[in-house]
C-alpha cells in the first residue's frame, strides 16, 4: 500500500513582512520534517501577506513583488525543502519577466525543482493578472500533484480538468473564512475581539471558526471537490487578523471519498498532518464517475453565456465570493 505523509498549516501572516513569514515557515517545516512530512502546504500569500495587499498602489506591489525562481523568497524555500527532504508550498506575488503582477503559489521541491501556479481567478488587487494555465506536477515519489488556489477552488470545472489531467492530490491554498459579503448566506465577517480574547475565551472564537463564518461555510462545497474528482485535498489557510477581516483557519485534510482525515478549529497557528493511502483513489466515487463521463455532451461548458464577470470586479463587495 502506497501512502504519503501530507501536512497543512494555517498561518497568521505579518501583511508586507516577508522576512517574518518566511522565519514562521521555516518553524513549521522543522516540525514536520520532524513528523516525518512529505508534502507540506502553507497558505495563499503567506509570504508577502494577503489582504492588505488589495489597498497597495501598482509600485508598492511591485516593490513587494519578486521573480520566480530566482527571488529570495523561493531560494529560501528550496533551501528548506532540500535542508529537511521534504517538499513544500507556499504563496507570494510574482513579477514576471514580462513585468505582469500574480498571486503565485510556489512548490519547492527537495531535489532543486520548482513548480508555480498562478491563480486562474485574482481579485486582490487591480494591478495584478490572473494566470491561465492548470498546474499538475509529480512529486518525488511519483504521485501527482495539482495547485488551485482560493477561488480556483470554488468553480467545480477548475477541480475537474486538473483531476482529468491527472493530480491525485490537490493543494489548495487560501485566505477565506470570515469575509464580508453583502450576502448574508456567504461568511460574514469575525468579530476581531473575539481575536484578541482568544486565550482568556478560546471557546467563543472557537464557535465562529467552527460556525457558518468558517467550518460550516467550508462543508458546503469543499469535500464535494475531492469526492467528485477522487482526489485528496490538502486544504490550508490563513488564522487570524488579515487587515480589517479574521481568518478562519480550519485547515484540513480530505480523502478521495470526502471524508475529513484530519483537522484543526484552534485560534491558533496549526498544522494538520494524514497520511494519505493512495489504494483509495482507483475505486473511489468520484473516478467511478469520471469514468463514465460524456464528453461529446458537455461542449456548452465553453461556450460564453454573456453574463460572464471579471474575478476582480467582486473585490470589494464580495458579493460572489
Amino acid at each position: 500500500m502506497q501512502t504519503i505523509r501530507a501536512a497543512a498549516v494555517q498561518l497568521n501572516h505579518l501583511p508586507g513582512d516577508k522576512t517574518a513569514n518566511l522565519e514562521k515557515i521555516a518553524t513549521f517545516v522543522a516540525r514536520a520534517a520532524e513528523r516525518d512530512v512529505e508534502l507540506l502546504a502553507f497558505p495563499e500569500m503567506c509570504v508577502t501577506g494577503y489582504w492588505h495587499v488589495r489597498h497597495l498602489d501598482r509600485d508598492a506591489v511591485e516593490a513587494l513583488a519578486e521573480p520566480i525562481p530566482s527571488g529570495p523568497s523561493t531560494r529560501r524555500l528550496l533551501d528548506l525543502a532540500a535542508g529537511h527532504g521534504l517538499t513544500l508550498g507556499a504563496g507570494l506575488v510574482e513579477h514576471a519577466e514580462d513585468g505582469t503582477l500574480y498571486n503565485t503559489y510556489v512548490v519547492a521541491l527537495p531535489d532543486g525543482r520548482t513548480v508555480r501556479h498562478r491563480k486562474l481567478h485574482c481579485f486582490i488587487s487591480a494591478h495584478m493578472a490572473s494566470g491561465s494555465e492548470y498546474t499538475v506536477f509529480d512529486l518525488p515519489s511519483g504521485v501527482r500533484a495539482g495547485i488551485l488556489i482560493c477561488y480556483d477552488n470554488n468553480l467545480g470545472e477548475n477541480v475537474r480538468i486538473t483531476a482529468l489531467r491527472g493530480a491525485q492530490v490537490l493543494l489548495a491554498p487560501h485566505q477565506t473564512g470570515g469575509c464580508h459579503s453583502a450576502n448574508l448566506h456567504i461568511m460574514g465577517r469575525v468579530d476581531r475581539a473575539l481575536w484578541d480574547s482568544r486565550r482568556e475565551n478560546p471557546g467563543a472564537i472557537e464557535a465562529e471558526l467552527r460556525g457558518p463564518k468558517g467550518r460550516e461555510w467550508l462543508l458546503r462545497w469543499l469535500p464535494t471537490r475531492a469526492h467528485d474528482n477522487g482526489v485528496f485535498v490538502v486544504f490550508s489557510n490563513g488564522v487570524g487578523p488579515d487587515d480589517d477581516e479574521v481568518r478562519t483557519g480550519n485547515s484540513m485534510i480530505i480523502d478521495p471519498y470526502g471524508r475529513i482525515l484530519s483537522e484543526t478549529w484552534k485560534a491558533a497557528e496549526e498544522m494538520v498532518v494524514a497520511d494519505l493511502d493512495l489504494s483509495l483513489l482507483e475505486h473511489s466515487t468520484g473516478r467511478r464517475w469520471i469514468r463514465t463521463r460524456r464528453p461529446e455532451l458537455y461542449g456548452e461548458l465553453s461556450v460564453p453565456t454573456g453574463h460572464e464577470v471579471d474575478t476582480r470586479e467582486l473585490r470589494f463587495d464580495r458579493k460572489g465570493v
